[in-house]
């Protein structure tokens, strides 16, 4: 992983690092501070249990539903998704082609809600 004032992820170099040398779905690209950037690429049924961090999510490419909560919403390439830290979420029904960016980020338990 780098560490720097500026860095450039490519696409293409990071989805061959996938799967990972376990059969591993995603793969660890950045980190800086709170921030973990990585590159996910579900294969079969998405079983993530909740996470203790704040989530975003950027499809880089495919499609399918995002389950969050008792939320279900369609996904396509570009569309960002976020799970709050605790919240139940998955991929379900995506494409063979799907992957996705995932940012993890902020404090155990999530960021103070300001709404």
């Amino acid at each position: 992983m780098s560490n720097g004032e500026c860095l450039k992820i490519d696409f293409s170099e990071a989805l061959r690092r996938l799967p990972g040398p376990q059969g591993e779905h995603n793969v660890a690209l950045f980190e800086h501070g709170s921030l973990v950037v990585k590159l996910s690429k579900p294969r079969g049924p998405d079983l993530q249990t909740p996470h203790s961090r704040d989530e975003i999510y950027v499809v880089a490419q495919g499609s399918g539903e995002f389950v969050c909560g008792a939320t279900r919403q369609s996904f396509s390439p570009n569309d960002v998704l976020f799970a709050a830290a605790g919240t139940e979420h998955r991929f379900e029904n995506f494409s063979d082609d799907f992957a996705v960016w995932v940012l993890f980020y902020g404090p155990e338990g999530g960021e103070a809600d300001q709404s």
